[in-house]
């Protein structure tokens, strides 16, 4: 463990735990607390098949130089956000919101809501008979 953070009534401080292995817990279930996981691997396809190897998929995150590269690798990444040098906490109203897999049931905010949220129909109203040629 990097930082043990402390109790101080209803606030917890963060944690930082190093060197978590697909064995454990803490790398397989979500975590809601105020804590970070380092997993380390010795390539990016390894980075990428590892963050892929879980029942979830709500928000990821990655940082780097090389913005295009972090592009590719957010493509692969299975989530339904994926920040390249941002937190995976960074809601804005207008984007969409849900994840993937264990993590959500398609996506609310903005538009994406209302394509959620709704089903397009159409209905016609005639008050008056018609009569069509033959």
């Amino acid at each position: 463990m990097l930082a043990c953070g402390k109790v101080d009534g209803t606030i917890m401080h963060g944690i930082v735990v190093d060197h978590v292995t697909p064995a454990m817990a803490l790398f397989r279930e979500e975590s809601f607390g105020p804590q970070v996981s380092i997993t380390r691997v010795d390539s990016v396809d390894e980075a990428v098949r590892l963050a892929n190897d879980t029942e979830y998929g709500l928000s990821a995150a990655g940082f780097t130089r090389d913005l295009a590269r972090g592009l590719e690798v957010a493509r692969q990444i299975e989530s339904g956000i994926c920040h390249i040098n941002g937190p995976t906490v960074h809601d804005e109203a207008q984007m969409p919101f849900g994840g993937v897999k264990g993590s959500g049931y398609g996506r609310f905010g903005g538009k994406a809501a209302i394509d959620a949220f709704t089903e397009l129909r159409w209905i016609t109203v005639q008050l008056t008979p018609r009569h069509y040629p033959f």
